[in-house]
């Protein structure tokens, strides 16, 4: 689906960069998207949107209705905009790729580039992984509470907009979903499409047996019956026992069937109708609920001991209901000089301690449990820094300094999880399947700790800044104290 985002940004990026212009100021930046908080207050949050940040950068050019789109608006000189007119992106970018999961303030996008180029990609990259990352992380707390039964993602009609159905379903897909409703996500991403039949069908027909009938001699391998459209035990159950039966008798393999509820009590109507269809014989049909589903609610009727199997999860996944947004932020980090050959770091401060930012070139490395594989920390080091996992490493809070882990040498793992995905313009990254990520995603859940997943009052993972980043936060905020105490 590649397309020009070229002018998927705020008006202040092109306005910001015609004074790096007119200032001949495109000096090499460092800029890092990261995120301060995870969706839902939950343990972590999963990467997703990678591959379509990488076709915006592969498309990034302005073309001729843009070029007089712009000077149309009358705050940009000719100059300018003969620059934008051959404009490319040169830069490198570096990220954490799609499926991994992630925690808050460590970088999930590193853009190295001239000013002007970093400055003009910010919008979209945000709109991308921002999106993509908070319905992967809803799809999983969505899976996880499953507990190995398949969820389907139903939502593309009450997505905002056809992106949303279409990015949201790729991302719940990410996130573990099996398949989603949207034909056209199917098509995009190669991914299972799945669904059923809608009341109206039931309604179409004479009576509710015709109409299960109808769609058996249709879908024999793929057959779950809607059994809510009158009455659910006294009609919908029944009938749909009655055509499972003949099919039985006509002998067509029963390889998927089933029923689904769409209203009522799900806990009792699905232990009712499990019975029922247990008494008939069926003990492998399916059970398939939907009724405007999220994590909590499934939750629920686990621990009410619902006979459900198979979950259609729609509106609350594919809009995030309960968090409809993802907190991404991009924050200048360092400026190249030229004289000194190095990063000049840069910091923002606030009297908002979490919104005070890291500075310098950086990257991400995580250490894992090395007996079990599990999450022990992450780090966020400076580029260049590494870490030797037969040493002792004491990490600590960066803002609760006196919290300190000692991790023992030989008893932990590192990885550095931040690649590279373009290098001077040129993509060097090979984007796997969406399925290829979804099982990706799937090992990286594994390395948390069910304290991590749970969904209140999760245990939160340590991120922590290395000793040579700490010291250099620590440097610029009192450099800045000190020089504020003079000015007075």
């Amino acid at each position: 689906m590649a397309r020009s985002l070229t002018l998927l940004t705020d008006l202040y990026e092109l306005t910001m960069m015609q004074g790096y212009f007119k200032n001949n100021s495109n000096e090499i930046v460092v800029f890092d998207a990261f995120h301060r908080k995870n969706p839902n207050d939950g343990g972590y949050a999963i990467a997703a949107g990678l591959e379509q940040v990488i076709e915006y950068i592969k498309n990034l050019k302005f073309s001729y209705d843009d070029i007089a789109y712009l000077r149309g608006l009358g705050i940009f000189d000719e100059d300018f905009l003969d620059y934008l007119s051959s404009f490319h992106f040169t830069g490198n970018i570096y990220a954490i790729p799609e499926g991994t999961v992630m925690f808050p303030m460590e970088p999930f996008v590193k853009v190295v580039a001239p000013i002007m180029e970093a400055q003009l990609v910010e919008t979209a990259i945000l709109n991308i992984i921002n999106h993509q990352s908070l319905i992967a992380t809803k799809a999983s707390r969505v899976v996880y509470v499953a507990g190995g039964d398949g969820v389907m993602e139903f939502g593309l009609r009450r997505a905002q907009g056809p992106d949303a159905g279409i990015y949201g379903a790729r991302a719940a897909m990410i996130g573990g979903c099996i398949g989603t409703s949207n034909v056209l996500a199917g098509q995009t991403f190669d991914v299972p499409v799945k669904g059923t039949h809608a009341h109206s069908w039931i309604m179409s027909f004479p009576d509710e047996y015709t109409a299960f009938k109808k769609y058996a001699d249709l879908y024999p391998s793929a057959c779950i019956l809607l059994v809510d459209t009158y009455d659910t035990l006294r009609s919908g159950v029944p009938n749909a026992i009655r055509v499972f039966k003949e099919m039985r008798e006509a002998g067509i393999p029963l390889t998927f069937y089933g029923i689904r509820l769409d209203s009522g009590d799900l806990a009792y109507l699905s232990k009712k109708a499990r019975k029922m269809l247990d008494e008939a014989g069926f003990e492998d049909a399916v059970i398939s609920a939907s009724s405007d589903l999220d994590e909590y609610l499934i939750d629920t009727l686990k621990a009410q001991g619902a006979k459900i199997t198979s979950w259609g999860v729609g509106t609350n996944l594919i809009t995030s209901k309960d968090c409809p947004a993802f907190g991404g932020v991009y924050k200048l980090a360092a400026i190249w000089n030229e004289e000194k050959k190095e990063f000049v770091p840069k910091i923002k401060l606030s009297e908002n301690t979490v919104k005070i930012t890291n500075p310098g070139n950086k990257t991400v490395f995580r250490m894992y449990d090395k007996e079990n594989g599990k999450i022990l920390a992450d780090i966020i080091a400076l580029e260049g820094e590494t870490f030797n996992e037969n040493e002792d490493l004491l990490i600590f809070d960066p803002i609760e300094t006196w919290k300190k882990t000692l991790l023992e040498g030989g008893t932990y793992t590192v990885r550095e999880i931040m690649v590279p995905v373009f290098e001077r313009g040129v993509c060097v990254y090979e984007t796997p399947s969406v399925m290829e990520i979804k099982e990706y995603c799937r090992k990286e859940l594994d390395t948390l700790w069910d304290e991590t997943r749970r969904l209140v009052n999760p245990n939160k993972v340590y991120v922590d800044l290395s000793d040579k980043l700490y010291d250099v936060k620590k440097g610029l905020l009192d450099n800045y104290y000190v020089g504020r105490k003079e000015r007075k």
